[in-house]
């Protein structure tokens, strides 16, 4: 199966998306987009604020409450040459993106660099003011951040940072220095407006470089209006990596290698996910499905490996060996249960490289709340294994009838029945 799917061609999932179909920003209300039906094989049209008609009585939502970090950093050299250095994943607290996030000077990342020849073996220096709110009364404290390059690689640069006074956090720091890293496709720089409408009201935990898109469209009011109507509601964490914007170059997706991310998810979340197998479960988003979908199959990996504790990874073609038989949701979310007790976690963390493309076994999701994706990308792959080529007629449905398309677009919910 694993050779069936790597010879998927990428051509087969194109489709003409003009640049004025793009939203460059989002409505002046979060629930006032378009929302696409795709239910019992129809197509039909509403609003986002109108969703609770169409969810199943028994849904339980599963919001990815990650938050949107201001990773990109713009220095100005002395000669007047400007090095951006966009900040991808930690390695300071080992990877763990709280304990980089809340580290005192120094701290080390991974990133991506602008500019990268004009920038030799020189420490780079910005000035900044931190904000602070003891008491519900702002204090500014100046600052200096330090970048000095320690490593550089074909992918990545390794970027030590330091400042003073050296007790800030690293998370205050980039709070007052840094940019939000708006997707490269909107053709524009960040405004002060995309500080609040590019996070969704629902982000906690900082760590991504984008934004979960999907649930850009909730409001608290229409989460307390679905909450009273006895929909459900749990949260898992992905931290969305730079990669999430590269389109398949490929011509087919076997030469394509997937992008990794961090995935956090409480002992409880596990719990209700198990408890509520036989429920209609619908992930708010690709990296919500992502992420329940991952835990289903590094269940299996435990299954089959054993429960020693170890850094979990979950290979992009896991999914498609040949298998006699497949374990239940409940059976293999239990393993992750039985592994977290057994080791004495009440939060399980790994990281997913998983890619999900038509013939991988949809075991958690039954439907997905998500925006329209860019062509000839894993995510319209995702799309595709939930609902086939119904993907086409739903998304020239949108191309005529004025949809939004990308990050700040409208919203679909495809229900698999």
């Amino acid at each position: 199966m694993i050779k069936e799917v790597q010879n998927i061609s990428i051509e087969d999932y194109n489709y003409p998306l003009p640049d004025e179909r793009i939203a460059k920003y989002p409505l002046s209300e979060r629930d006032a987009s378009k929302l696409l039906v795709l239910k019992n094989g129809k197509i039909t049209s509403s609003h986002f604020k109108n969703i609770d008609d169409f969810l199943p009585k028994d849904s339980l939502l599963i919001f990815n409450e990650t938050k949107v970090v201001r990773a990109r950093l713009q220095f100005t050299k002395e000669s007047g040459a400007s090095i951006e250095i966009f900040c991808l994943e930690p390695i300071t607290g080992n990877g763990d993106y709280q304990l980089a996030f809340s580290s005192a000077s120094p701290s080390r990342w991974r990133c991506l660099v602008g500019n990268s020849r004009r920038w030799k073996s020189d420490k780079l220096t910005m000035a900044v003011e931190v904000t602070k709110t003891p008491r519900h009364q702002d204090t500014k404290t100046k600052a200096t951040l330090y970048a000095e390059r320690i490593e550089k690689n074909d992918n990545y640069s390794v970027i030590e940072f330091s400042w003073e006074p050296a007790e800030l956090s690293f998370a205050e720091i980039l709070e007052a220095a840094g940019e939000i890293p708006l997707p490269p496709y909107l053709h524009r720089e960040a405004e002060a407006s995309d500080r609040e409408r590019y996070q969704t009201v629902f982000a906690k935990h900082e760590g991504s470089v984008a934004a979960p898109t999907a649930g850009l469209h909730f409001t608290n009011e229409l989460i307390d209006k679905l909450k009273s109507e006895d929909i459900a509601f749990e949260e898992v964490t992905l931290h969305v990596g730079a990669g999430t914007f590269r389109p398949v170059s490929s011509e087919t997706i076997g030469e394509h290698e997937m992008h990794s991310e961090t995935i956090v998810v409480r002992k409880s979340c596990i719990e209700n996910l198990i408890k509520n197998c036989n429920k209609t479960i619908i992930p708010v988003g690709t990296t919500s499905m992502r992420t329940i979908e991952s835990l289903y199959w590094i269940g299996l990996m435990l299954i089959e490996e054993g429960l020693e504790e170890r850094n979990l990874h979950l290979n992009q073609w896991f999914p498609y060996k040949e298998r006699e038989s497949l374990p239940s949701a409940e059976e293999s979310l239990s393993t992750i249960l039985k592994y977290m007790e057994e080791h004495q976690m009440n939060v399980f963390h790994a990281s997913t490289a998983l890619m999900i493309a038509p013939s991988c076994k949809i075991n958690i999701a039954k439907a997905l709340i998500t925006n329209f994706h860019q062509p000839k990308s894993t995510l319209l792959l995702l799309v595709s294994a939930l609902i086939g080529d119904k993907w086409k007629e739903a998304y020239q449905y949108a191309l005529n009838n004025d949809f939004r398309f990308l990050s700040y677009g409208d919203s679909c919910l495809f229900l698999n029945s």
